[in-house]
């Protein structure tokens, strides 16, 4: 029998933490081995590296300006009127009707540039029951918060045709490449009006 007792830990009294022999195993892999002692990072304004060039490309060859101190030089504004800013303007504070308005007209341009290049007859929509194959435009969007991927790939139609969005089963398709907020023109079956079955991508 051991006559010494098992000494309790009580707050008043905390048992002291066992240490680990230099010659455990577990030394080599604890907290203090892999932290190595740095020095502690100075403050941004007091850097002594202030203007410093750290990488560059390309080599300048001697740039030279010349002129006559701005006088009889007038700027003028570049492209039509109502898409220039005439006044001071916040960054990314743009109103929601105005962003679905670009993207839109964006689906336009590109949906008849794609169906010049391949041909194609009239869009269908996407919201459509149709057994038979048809072609329908829109943007490829994900239908979840995580990655892009074969199961949450959805199709935002255009708002000519569609105005709605539906998942797409792109088990038919051999090879396919997609990012959400690509425009692309599909042909598929969507006998149920809520699943379309892609048979053939069009890509601009």
């Amino acid at each position: 029998q051991c006559s010494q007792k098992r000494s309790n830990s009580t707050p008043e009294n905390p048992r002291p933490k066992r240490t680990l022999s230099s010659r455990s195993p577990y030394a080599l892999f604890s907290p203090n081995s892999f932290s190595p002692s740095v020095t502690p990072s100075q403050k941004y304004a007091a850097r002594s590296s202030r203007g410093e060039v750290v990488a560059s490309f390309g080599s300048v060859q001697g740039p030279s300006w010349s002129g006559r101190g701005g006088r009889g030089c007038t700027p003028k504004l570049f492209g039509p009127p109502e898409d220039n800013l005439t006044k001071s303007y916040k960054f990314m504070f743009q109103k929601a009707l105005d962003i679905r308005e670009v993207l839109s007209w964006r689906i336009e341009e590109l949906g008849d540039a794609l169906k010049c290049h391949h041909h194609l007859e009239d869009f269908a929509s996407v919201l459509l029951p149709a057994q038979e194959p048809v072609t329908v435009l829109g943007r490829i969007g994900c239908d979840s918060n995580g990655k892009l991927n074969a199961q949450s790939v959805v199709l935002e139609g255009d708002r000519e045709h569609s105005g709605g969005q539906i998942p797409l089963d792109l088990s038919e398709l051999k090879d396919y490449s997609l990012f959400p907020g690509q425009i692309v023109a599909l042909e598929g079956t969507n006998s149920t009006g809520r699943r379309m079955v892609v048979s053939k991508l069009y890509e601009v």
